[in-house]
């Protein structure tokens, strides 16, 4: 019984974001049929790689400072890895790691 009430509160969570998402489709589904009814197509949005960057620095601050907050971990098991680098600095790593991947995909696909 005790388990059961962190399980549920986790899956009603879940249900109210994705149902949330859900409804943001339908209305923008909806907003279409409308504007179709009407002979008028949906203005088109400017493309471009602004957000690549903003979210590549965004994502790579978060990864650096997880991964230091995270490599004080590693004095208390000094002995086992290098560096004091476990696998706990995953959590810093990765989210570092694809925040660069974000910010060079905006340098690389840049138009001059």
């Amino acid at each position: 019984m005790a388990d059961l009430v962190p399980c549920l509160s986790i899956v009603s969570i879940l249900i109210v974001i994705f149902g949330f998402i859900a409804f943001m489709r339908y209305m923008n589904y909806r907003e279409t049929l409308a504007l179709a009814e009407r002979g008028l197509t949906r203005p088109e949005t400017k493309t471009g790689t602004k957000g690549l960057l903003r979210w590549g620095i965004l994502v790579t601050a978060l990864g650096l400072a997880l991964s230091l907050g995270l490599y004080f971990v590693g004095f208390a098991s000094a002995q086992n890895y290098p560096l004091h680098l476990g696998p706990w600095m995953l959590g810093g790593f990765v989210p570092l790691f694809l925040g660069l991947g974000l910010i060079l995909s905006h340098f690389l696909t840049q138009k001059e």
